[in-house]
């Protein structure tokens, strides 16, 4: 694969005794948008956390850039420019919206400034001065997002941004995608809401119990339809 960002190979994971991931296998090239489908505890979150080594013991192949990854601690991880954006956010809720924008630190170069984030996401413009706590769900989302932008990472994994959201924020954040997939990030998404997913994603893969059971580009998209339905029951 030209310009290969993420490749995983013979990917187990576990938390505890609890063997989770059984042998993943994906690759997701530079400037791609990837989307992990399936039905929750397929695996897809614990997938991310694996990447970043948020689980527990994991073997197998995780390189980025070439770089293999496995053994490495989380931090180190993080400076390989990995942005992880967790489903429960991890907010500081004392903290103002642009307070939490300032903490991050730097994992790679060209972080977007913060001029750069309100332009983005001009909600957080108006709610800078905002503790967490008074922030709604979609700005909440909004800041979860723009914070590992100011980091400076290329290959971000959003872990179901979409989720409990009004149908304009979750519009919202689709265009933050495509801004950011013009703009030559690399995406892997997990997500619940396929409609939210499909038009974005240049692929797809589905998983089921801890693996990778199907692959399929955006162009066959219609012609998986029916295993869709057979997968996620959308």
């Amino acid at each position: 694969m030209a310009n290969e960002l993420l490749r995983i190979e013979n990917l187990n994971a576990w938390y505890g005794e609890s063997h989770v991931l059984h042998g993943v296998n994906l690759n997701v090239a530079e400037g791609e948008v990837v989307s992990l489908l399936g039905r929750n505890g397929a695996g897809r979150t614990t997938t991310l956390r694996a990447i970043v080594g948020l689980t527990g013991r994991r073997t197998g192949s995780i390189r980025i850039r070439g770089q293999e990854a496995i053994a490495m601690a989380p931090h180190k991880i993080a400076r390989l420019g990995i942005g992880y954006c967790p489903e429960e956010r991890g907010i500081f809720a004392s903290l103002s919206a642009e307070e939490n924008l300032m903490l991050p630190p730097s994992v790679g170069s060209g972080g977007m400034s913060v001029a750069e984030i309100y332009g983005m996401f001009p909600n957080l413009k108006e709610r800078a001065s905002s503790p967490g706590t008074r922030l709604s769900g979609g700005e909440q989302q909004m800041l979860a997002v723009a914070r590992i932008l100011r980091t400076g990472a290329r290959l971000l994994l959003l872990d179901e941004i979409s989720e409990g959201l009004a149908p304009v924020i979750v519009q919202k954040l689709a265009e933050t995608i495509r801004t950011l997939k013009a703009k030559g990030y690399t995406i892997v998404l997990v997500e619940q809401n396929f409609r939210f997913a499909a038009p974005l994603a240049d692929r797809f893969y589905v998983m089921e119990h801890g693996k990778i059971v199907r692959e399929f580009a955006q162009r066959e998209l219609q012609a998986n339809t029916a295993m869709l339905q057979e997968f996620l029951g959308v």
